[in-house]
């Protein structure tokens, strides 16, 4: 009988975690030290075609300090999503994501050094995410 009890009290537990657990929300920061310097301030480009999107220049940690990625035109990864753009809270860096009804689609620096990313997307690969 005790170990009847023991396993639907597991149960139990185990029920109220999985729907805490999926309806919760995680966000995770890096903390590095010292803030970044200021945002460089500068008007984008004309964009290469209707359909691009600005994503605003910001700063991001590599290793120990901070490394300036220059803005961009580019296309999101679906219809609809709009770029959350990088902040730093709290002494915290959380990166820059896509989001959308889609879901969250969080940006891969590798991106950048592949001068076809969006034409890949453009014809239906999904080797951007």
């Amino acid at each position: 009988m005790k170990q009847v009890a023991r396993t639907l009290a597991l149960l139990a537990l185990m029920s109220f975690w999985g729907g805490s657990v999926a309806s919760a929300q995680v966000s995770i920061g890096i903390q590095i030290g010292p803030p970044p310097p200021p945002p460089v301030v500068y008007a984008p480009p004309p964009p290469p075609a209707q359909d691009f999107l600005w994503v605003q220049g910001y700063w991001y940690p590599v290793g120990n300090h901070y490394k300036w990625h220059e803005g961009y035109w580019t296309r999101s990864p679906y219809v609809g999503a709009y770029w959350v753009a990088p902040r730093y809270e709290g002494g915290r860096f959380y990166a820059g994501y896509w989001e959308g009804n889609h879901g969250r689609v969080d940006h891969d620096h590798r991106w950048d050094h592949d001068k076809d990313r969006d034409d890949h997307h453009h014809k239906g690969h999904k080797d951007r995410n």
